[in-house]
């Protein structure tokens, strides 16, 4: 069952054009956001990061793709900002993992950093009950 929602929600993602770089504003055109709550999001979701020339954002199609996940995290899936931060970290570390790009070091940092961020979002929650 869940496979079939995920592959739902797939279908509902606009299809990337096959460019390098986009603009910020192309970018909120194509995910449907305001352009002020992308760079909310580049403050909040560290593995958000394009690239800078001049004072201009240029998005690549990675970023686009993010853009798209944490938009559905929030906005479909029902994650606060904590949880969506958590999901994506765990993701990272799982994704380097397999890969084997993970060396020890590393691997420990974004532990404590998935640590923190766990503990961010349980206080959070314990907050709002």
């Amino acid at each position: 069952m869940a496979s079939s929602k995920s592959s739902q929600l797939e279908l509902l993602k606009p299809e990337i054009p096959d460019k390098k770089y986009f603009t910020i504003g192309e970018v909120a055109d194509l995910c449907e956001v305001k352009s002020h709550v992308l760079r909310y999001w580049e403050q909040v979701f560290p593995q958000l990061e394009p690239g800078k020339r001049r004072g201009r954002r240029y998005y690549q199609q990675k970023d686009v793709r993010l853009v798209l996940e944490i938009k559905s995290l929030l906005h479909e899936q029902g994650f606060t900002i904590p949880g969506a931060k958590a999901k994506l970290a765990k993701q990272d570390v799982s994704a380097q993992l397999a890969s084997g790009d993970l060396q020890k070091d590393s691997c420990l940092a974004m532990m404590q950093q998935l640590k923190s961020e766990i503990q961010a979002f349980r206080d959070h929650i314990q907050k709002r009950y």
